[in-house]
């Protein structure tokens, strides 16, 4: 029967804590976009108009 490594000791909370501090969600950042005024994502095409940087990249 093969050994596994097991923690010698316990993880405090604190330890525990602080590792998951990064775990947090965060909200998208919308734009408004400048043709239709729908929100959107930053560098990305307008999916409610298909427009990006100006002209229109996809037929919506």
């Amino acid at each position: 029967m093969a050994k596994h490594p097991v923690p010698k000791k316990k993880t405090s909370k604190s330890k525990r804590d602080m590792r998951r501090s990064h775990h947090a969600l965060v909200a998208p950042n919308l734009t408004e976009c400048p043709q239709c005024h729908a929100k959107k994502l930053s560098h990305h095409i307008c999916p409610s108009c298909g427009y990006y940087d100006g002209r229109q990249v996809l037929a919506v």
